[in-house]
């Protein structure tokens, strides 16, 4: 009996009996083709060998991990442009799982739990997707430039123990060329990981959350440095971390660690810049003063950070860099807690409590522009949600915050991308919300909040390939962000608009694993369901949205639709949450 160590790709076509059951002999056509002019040639390239053909799927075998993932990798974003243009119902797309395992070799055959492994890999995976093993994740490490998710431990059926099972993510949409995450060897890239607290006072977190905001914040403006968003790497809260995990997690070079104290009116915070490739600690410091000092604080740190990164940035940007939201410490206070609390989860519980706070901000400094941002945001989630009471009113008052902010902050991004995003979406000026996010990326090309407005911007606009393409900008900003699911929604009605109905219902479908009281998501998938035929998916999606959003009808729809500026995007959207069963 031979055994060999091998990497196992195992693969099939997703929906094939409901393709076959459509045009069998169009889909076998179709399949044979894609076999002979793309998936053979993309395996040899990488040194595979086709182990055997299984009807809709495929079992190859290769001698190195690394080749496994990237012809995976090649085969999916190939089928995605392959499938350019072709109708839901027709479209072939794959699922792939790959694992690195021994095998029994019996003739030109293999068996054995890597096999077995390996199929239960591939029944995991999304449309368009790749799942594999710890081990395969271990063996490629960064060398291909992808993402991985990590989705834990999981039992596999008939396999004896749980496997660890990584998802790997392709960078936005799969209809556009994904970038790859950021090289160590060739950009400077940080992430700033959450300081801690340690104030001996819980109760003190979200301040020291606050100072890493800032800190994050500031470094962004440096055009020459991609730096990885606050929630993303906020993913590590309360985790004992390997910096050179991190490292390849998040695609960056540098990581930054650090810790707060506050006590009584002193402050003490410190913090140590990391090569996360080597390990080695280029520079730590620490910075004492009085509280009401917080921000030269700051601003010390920011500066000595690009210092050691990137000594030769432009004097006149470490400057700019250094700006203070407001003077007001009370105002300030407020503003991080009402943060922590929007942050939270979406409920209108939390909405109001977050609006309550950021209004007591703007009582203690009317000018503070980022507590107007965020106070008008929270309308725009009552908006969509349909929790908005009084709508004439509570539309004022948003637009009202809005345009205060990007009054005050016209050199601020992320006051820009909130008023500029309210301003389309609760007042129905798609063309000046375009006009704030394009400035707010001018300030800062690092901000993912303003790819992310941006991209919902777009589609609007009737620009769904341009939406496709900052939203996926947007996620390789944030990898880990726990409000990710917004910009999986933006992609979601990016592609419902560009009539990618199996596309649109997978990146909803990604939201709602997150957020499953998404009311907008849960519209998209219902849409997406019923323009596709399913219409028994349609309607039950349709009634987890009534108990979402129970005051949603059709009469009333057009208050949370987006302001799309093609008629018939907004006649598309209407009519399939008509057949999808949508309430008179």
């Amino acid at each position: 009996m031979e055994r060999r160590l091998t990497a196992i790709l195992a693969a099939d076509v997703v929906g094939y009996s409901r393709l076959m059951g459509v045009d069998e002999a169009g889909t076998l056509a179709a399949l044979n083709a894609h076999r002979k002019e793309f998936l053979d040639g993309s395996i040899a390239e990488h040194r595979g060998r086709v182990v055997k053909l299984m009807g809709d799927g495929m079992l190859v075998e290769f001698p190195s991990v690394v080749n496994a993932v990237a012809c995976s990798a090649a085969i999916q974003r190939g089928m995605a442009s392959r499938n350019e243009g072709e109708p839901g119902d027709r479209r072939i797309d794959f699922r792939i799982g790959i694992n690195l395992g021994d095998v029994i070799v019996e003739d030109d055959d293999i068996f054995g739990d890597g096999v077995n492994v390996a199929a239960r890999l591939e029944s995991m995976a999304e449309p368009g997707g790749i799942v594999v093993s710890s081990s395969v994740r271990h063996e490629v490490g960064d060398r291909l430039g992808l993402a991985f998710e990590d989705l834990g431990e999981r039992k596999l059926k008939n396999i004896k123990h749980p496997v660890r099972v990584f998802q790997v993510r392709l960078e936005g949409s799969l209809r556009i060329e994904p970038r790859a995450l950021a090289s160590q060897r060739d950009q400077a890239s940080v992430a700033v990981l959450p300081f801690q607290n340690m104030s001996g006072d819980a109760e003190q977190e979200y301040f020291a959350d606050g100072v890493v905001e800032d800190i994050v914040t500031a470094l962004a403006h440096f055009r020459h440095l991609l730096v990885i968003a606050r929630n993303s790497s906020f993913a590590y809260k309360g985790r004992a971390v390997d910096v050179k995990k991190v490292g390849r997690e998040l695609g960056v070079r540098y990581v930054v660690e650090g810790s707060v104290r506050r006590s009584g009116e002193r402050l003490r915070i410190s913090a140590q810049l990391i090569d996360s490739s080597t390990g080695a600690h280029l520079w730590a410091d620490r910075f004492d003063g009085a509280l009401a000092e917080v921000f030269d604080l700051q601003d010390q740190i920011t500066s000595s950070i690009v210092g050691a990164i990137a000594p030769k940035m432009e004097q006149a940007e470490i400057e700019r860099a250094r700006r203070k939201p407001t003077e007001s410490l009370e105002a300030y206070d407020y503003y991080l807690r009402g943060l922590a609390t929007f942050d939270r989860t979406i409920t209108k519980a939390a909405g109001e409590e977050a609006l309550w706070l950021f209004n007591q901000a703007i009582a203690r400094d009317p000018e503070f522009a980022l507590a107007h941002a965020r106070a008008a945001r929270c309308y725009s989630t009552r908006k969509s949600n349909g929790w908005m009471v009084d709508r004439t009113q509570e539309v004022e008052e948003a637009l009202g915050f809005a345009s205060r902010a990007i009054d005050l902050g016209r050199d601020d991004a992320i006051a820009l991308s909130f008023g500029g995003y309210v301003l389309g979406y609760v007042g129905g000026d798609i063309e000046e919300a375009a006009a704030r996010l394009d400035e707010a990326l001018a300030l800062n090309p690092n901000l993912a909040l303003a790819w992310g407005y941006s991209s919902w911007v777009k589609t609007c606009l009737g620009q769904p390939d341009k939406g496709i393409e900052h939203a996926a900008r947007a996620m390789r900003l944030s990898p880990l962000d726990l409000r990710i699911y917004s910009w999986q929604f933006c992609t979601a009605l990016a592609h419902f608009c560009a009539g990618h109905y199996d596309d649109a219902l997978l990146w909803a479908e990604r939201a709602l694993r997150q957020q499953p009281n998404y009311a907008s998501a849960l519209r998209v998938a219902a849409a997406s369901h019923a323009l596709a035929g399913r219409s028994g998916q349609a309607k039950e999606t349709i009634e987890r949205h009534a108990k979402v959003a129970p005051a949603l009808r059709l009469v009333n729809i057009a208050d949370v639709l987006p302001p799309f500026r093609r008629p018939e995007d907004r006649k598309k959207y209407v009519e399939a949450l008509k057949m999808a069963g949508m309430p008179p």
